[in-house]
């Protein structure tokens, strides 16, 4: 499998996002350099786990559309005359 890879822009905004939670809720400053390095560990480490969970949501969305898809086809049938 691929490694995760975040666009540029993005990257800058959760080093953003993980610096204001260090200074708000820890009350600790924490430099862009260890913020990156802090989001690309836990992007390596656990990014998997939730892009895993998100593949098997998405699968059961679609296992319910494709039954709601396929009650939809039935419905659709025709009755055949047995004579």
């Amino acid at each position: 499998m691929a490694a995760i890879e975040l666009d540029r822009q993005l990257k800058v905004e959760l080093v953003e996002k993980i610096q204001s939670y260090f200074k708000n809720e820890l009350d600790q400053d924490i430099g862009a350099f260890d913020a990156e390095f802090l989001l690309d560990f836990f992007a390596k480490s656990m990014g998997p786990h939730f892009y895993n969970q998100a593949l098997a949501d998405v699968l059961k969305s679609l296992e319910v559309t494709m039954e709601t898809f396929t009650d939809s086809v039935y419905g659709l049938e025709k009755e055949v005359d047995s004579q």
